[in-house]
C-alpha cells in the first residue's frame, strides 16, 4: 500500500487475498474463491474498523462453525513472535481481523479465547478485543493480567495496561475502570519501571486518561513515583501529567518543579499579521520577564481560540518551549502557527484569539482575523 494512502486501504483486496492464503495452508479445505469473492465487494465504501470487521465476519462463515475450531485454525497462522516495538506497526496488521474475530465471537469460550489474545498479542495486540471481556467479567481478566506484568513479551506487558485503559481510542469505553481507577492503578504500579519505553508509554498514556477523571488521584500517584523514580519512571510522570499541564493543574505543576505562583510579565506580544487567509500563517513573537528575584522554571504555552460554526470560540492548547528564567532576566520568543485546515479540525472566518499560558497562569492574549 502506498504511503499515501489512507491506513484503511491496508484492509483491501490484497489483504483479503493474503489472508484467504494463509488459512487454506492451513486449513485446505477453506472456500479461497468464495470467501474473496464475497467479503472484497463490501470493502470498498466501509471505513477502516468496519472493513477489518467484514473480514472477520467472511471468515465466520467459512471456518468451522465451532468457534474453537475456528480459532485453533487462525491461531495457525500467526507467524513468529516479535520481540522488539517495531514489528507490531511492520509486520502485524494482518492480524487485526483475527483479534476481531476473537473479539466477537469468543466470551462463550472466555478463557480459551484470553489464551488466543495473548497469542495474538506477542504478534501484534489484543488491546480492543480484551475490552469486551472485560465488561463481561472484569475480575476475571484482571487476574489473568495481573499473571503477565512480567511477561518475557514486550507486546504482552504493553497490552495489560493499553487493554485496560479507560479511554482507548477506537476502543470501547471502560465506565468500571473510570469509576473505580484503583484497579487498574494496582497493574500500573508493577509496570512503571517497564525496561521498555514501548511499555511505559503506554502506562503514561493509561495515566493521561485516568487523570481526565480523577486529577488528585493521578496528582499523588505521579508525585510519589517522581520523587523515588528512575529517568524512565520520570518521563512516565512528564507525559502522564500533559493534559492537567496543559489546563494549567498547579499540583501537576508542582509536581514537575513548575510553581503557578510565579512573578513573571509578558511584555511585547504580538501576533502577526493581523488578517490573513485560511491556509496562511501567524507569527507568535513576546517578552518574557522575571521581576522576581528567584530563578523560575517555566513551560510555556499559547492557546488559540478558534472560532466555530456557531461564531463562538474554542481554545486549543499547544506546546511552545519550556526555559528557566533568572532573577531580572527574560527571553524573547517567536513562533509561526499554520492556520490551514487538518482533518481533526475545520476552520472558519471570524475573530481569532491566541493568549500565553505560563505555568497555568493566562498572561497575555492577542487577536487576528482569519478569512477565507
Amino acid at each position: 500500500m502506498a504511503e499515501s494512502q489512507p491506513f484503511k486501504n491496508y484492509y483491501g483486496p490484497a489483504l483479503v487475498t493474503d489472508l484467504a492464503a494463509r488459512v487454506a495452508a492451513v486449513y485446505p479445505s477453506f472456500a479461497v474463491d468464495a470467501f474473496t469473492a464475497e467479503v472484497t465487494p463490501l470493502l470498498e465504501p466501509l471505513e477502516l474498523k468496519a472493513r477489518v470487521r467484514a473480514i472477520s465476519d467472511g471468515l465466520r462463515r467459512h471456518l468451522p462453525a465451532e468457534y474453537p475450531e475456528a480459532v485453533a485454525i487462525l491461531l495457525q497462522i500467526l507467524g513468529p513472535e516479535i520481540p522488539v516495538e517495531a514489528g507490531m506497526f511492520n509486520d502485524g496488521w494482518y492480524l487485526m481481523p483475527i483479534a476481531q474475530f476473537v473479539e466477537e465471537y469468543g466470551l462463550d469460550h472466555f478463557d480459551f479465547s484470553l489464551d488466543a489474545m495473548y497469542e495474538i498479542t506477542k504478534r501484534h495486540t489484543a488491546e480492543f478485543a480484551v475490552r469486551p471481556y472485560i465488561l463481561a467479567d472484569a475480575d476475571r481478566v484482571l487476574a489473568r493480567l495481573q499473571e503477565l506484568v512480567h511477561d518475557p513479551s514486550p507486546h504482552v506487558r504493553r497490552w495489560v495496561s493499553e487493554g485496560t485503559r479507560p479511554r482507548l481510542p477506537w476502543g470501547k469505553r471502560l465506565d468500571l475502570f473510570i469509576r473505580e481507577p484503583e484497579r487498574t492503578l494496582a497493574l500500573l504500579e508493577q509496570l512503571k519501571d517497564d525496561p521498555e519505553f514501548y511499555v511505559r508509554k503506554s502506562v503514561a498514556n493509561h495515566l493521561n486518561d485516568i487523570a481526565k477523571d480523577h486529577p488528585q488521584l493521578v496528582v499523588d500517584v505521579t508525585a510519589r513515583w517522581y520523587a523515588d523514580g528512575s529517568a524512565g519512571t520520570r518521563w512516565i510522570v512528564q507525559h502522564a501529567l500533559r493534559t492537567l499541564v496543559k489546563n494549567g493543574n498547579a499540583d501537576a505543576l508542582a509536581v514537575l518543579g513548575f510553581d503557578a505562583t510565579i512573578l513573571a510579565l509578558v511584555t511585547n506580544f504580538r501576533v502577526e499579521p493581523a488578517s490573513i487567509r485560511i491556509g496562511e500563517a501567524v507569527r507568535l513573537s513576546l517578552t518574557l520577564v522575571n521581576d522576581g528575584d528567584a530563578a523560575h522554571n517555566l513551560v510555556i504555552d499559547f492557546r488559540v481560540h478558534f472560532v466555530k460554526a456557531n461564531g463562538k470560540r474554542s481554545p486549543k492548547v499547544f506546546k511552545w518551549t519550556k526555559s528557566t528564567l533568572q532573577p531580572a532576566a527574560s527571553i524573547t520568543l517567536t513562533k509561526a502557527v499554520s492556520m490551514a485546515p487538518v482533518t481533526t479540525r475545520k476552520l472558519y472566518s471570524g475573530r481569532h484569539a491566541v493568549d500565553v499560558q505560563v505555568n497555568g497562569q493566562v498572561l497575555a492574549v492577542a487577536e487576528f482575523d482569519l478569512r477565507e
